[in-house]
């Protein structure tokens, strides 16, 4: 997934991870729907642009373990909101990243 528009702006710094969280589900699947103040915080994201990594005392390079389209699972709290083309965007350092998953 490339970064387009204003995200190619954004350009994660050391081991910052830039997520898009999914879309919170509105409906049960018996077609409910549910109303906002019912809805949990999604823990679910799209990873949309990572930074290069860090450099260790030694002088290693570590690079970030998670790249741009991957599905990560995010930490109820934490992340700092960015918000561009009307859109919400939550950085995170790599280390508060939960979980990578696969389809």
């Amino acid at each position: 997934m490339k970064a387009t528009g204003a995200l190619k702006k954004v350009i994660p710094l050391f081991d910052r991870v830039l997520v898009e969280r999914f879309a919170a589900e509105t409906k049960t699947k018996g077609g409910i729907h549910l109303p906002e103040k019912a809805l949990g915080k999604v823990l679910n994201a799209t990873v949309v642009a990572v930074g290069k990594g860090i450099r260790q005392k030694d002088g290693t390079h570590v690079s970030v373990s998670v790249q741009p389209g991957d599905k990560v699972l995010l930490p109820e709290y934490g992340g700092t909101k960015v918000e561009l083309n009307d859109k919400e965007y939550f950085l995170f350092k790599e280390a508060d990243i939960l979980a990578k998953w696969e389809n």
